[in-house]
C-alpha cells in the first residue's frame, strides 16, 4: 500500500529527526559565563583593548567637557522670561 497524501504529511521531516541543538546563551550562572570566555579567540583581545580604551576616553571628554566649559547651559535659565513668553504666545 502507498502512503497517501493525507498520510505523508503527519510523517517527520528530517530537520525534526535531528537532536536540538545544544543553546549558545545556557550558561546561568557566572561561573559558567566565565568559563565561555575561553573560547574567544586571542586574537581578538587587543581589539577589545583598544575599544575599551576608546569607550573610556569618550565618557572622560564628555564629562571633562560639561564640568569644565562654563558656556554650555546644562539647565534652564530665565524662566520668568520663559513663563511670560509662553503666557503672551496663549493670549
Amino acid at each position: 500500500m502507498l502512503p497517501t497524501s493525507a498520510l505523508r504529511t503527519f510523517r517527520p521531516t528530517a530537520r525534526m529527526m535531528r537532536p536540538v541543538p545544544k543553546e549558545e546563551q545556557a550558561a546561568h550562572t557566572v561561573s559558567q559565563r566565565l568559563r565561555r570566555l575561553r573560547k574567544i579567540p586571542p586574537e581578538l583581545f587587543p581589539l577589545g583593548v583598544v575599544v575599551g580604551f576608546a569607550v573610556c576616553a569618550a565618557i572622560y571628554s564628555s564629562l571633562r567637557h560639561f564640568m569644565v566649559d562654563k558656556n554650555i547651559r546644562l539647565k534652564r535659565q530665565n524662566r520668568a522670561a520663559d513663563a511670560k513668553a509662553i503666557a503672551a504666545e496663549h493670549h
